[in-house]
């Protein structure tokens, strides 16, 4: 496997001296390459995973993680601060196109790419998703006859739970109404938002999708038949003096990462507590990079 791995480095590396060249030769910087994430722990594994790849093609990289959330990064990847950055499609799209009415996965793609501001380009969108998804108990949904997030009108005492800025968010208490005719309460719940839906504090919470415990615990995801929430496919954006040097290492690591497989990598950290880099390493050298 080691003998494998070091083939593979050596001919990235290789080839990405000649990527190198060519950006030297187009006037591109020679700083250090950085890459950002959020402060959440699934995307800093991607990050990693982008970070180590690009290592392992030759270049020389600057590791700028856990952020914060959009309003903190975003202006560090429209200044340039920061060169590439694991993002979700529709979530991003939403945020620079609040009327949007794309939701699925490749309208929301295209789209998206007309959407980000000058000097910021989206790389290949990958398979794997994590997006925003409604969830309830399984006592919650048996006892009020929920599966999908319609079925929510039907029930007083809603109270949602989720990150702060979920408030403000177009599928947030206000697009829940307009969508759906839900009413809800909103609890800033934040990172002990599933501890708080288990505890019987909120009835309703704002889960990313690709979030292993909604399978530990036996949550019941509501499905969202009008598109309330848009397709959320994992993008690696990147600043446009680069991002031809970077996609051909990182666009085939977004080809390669699965729904599924996100799944997986969360497990291993939630479950299994080891380290994003450790993480990235393993999924690195298993899928042949």
């Amino acid at each position: 496997m080691m003998r494998t791995k070091m083939t593979g480095l050596v001919g990235l590396a290789l080839s990405a001296g000649l990527v190198l060249g060519g950006c030297a030769a187009g006037g591109a910087s020679d700083e250090p390459i950085v890459v950002g994430s959020q402060a959440y722990y699934s995307n800093e594994i991607i990050a990693e995973i982008y970070a180590q790849a690009l290592e392992g093609a030759g270049f020389e990289v600057e590791r700028q993680f856990q952020i914060g959330q959009r309003d903190a990064y975003l202006p560090e990847l429209e200044s340039g601060a920061v060169d590439l950055f694991p993002e979700y499609t529709g979530n991003l799209l939403q945020y620079y196109a609040p009327d949007t009415m794309a939701t699925q996965a490749d309208e929301v793609y295209a789209e998206l790419a007309t959407a980000l501001p000058e000097g910021m380009t989206a790389l290949d969108m990958s398979p794997a998703t994590d997006q925003d998804s409604y969830n309830v108990t399984a006592d919650f949904a048996a006892a009020n006859g929920l599966v999908s997030i319609a079925d929510l009108a039907g029930v007083d005492g809603l109270i949602l739970g989720g990150a702060p800025e979920l408030e403000e968010r177009p599928y947030g208490p206000q697009g829940l109404l307009e969508t759906y005719g839900v009413t809800v309460a909103f609890d800033a719940t934040g990172d002990i938002t599933v501890d708080a839906l288990l505890d019987g504090v909120i009835n309703v919470a704002n889960v990313y999708s690709g979030d292993p415990r909604i399978a530990d615990f036996g949550l019941v995801t509501l499905a969202d038949p009008e598109g309330l929430f848009l397709a959320s496919n994992v993008v690696p954006i990147a600043s446009s003096d680069i991002a031809d040097a970077v996609a051909e290492v990182i666009n085939p690591n977004s080809a390669a990462l699965t729904p599924e497989g996100l799944v997986a990598l969360n497990l291993q950290s939630t479950k299994d507590q080891m380290s994003p880099a450790d993480i990235a390493t393993e999924w690195l050298v298993a899928n042949g990079f």
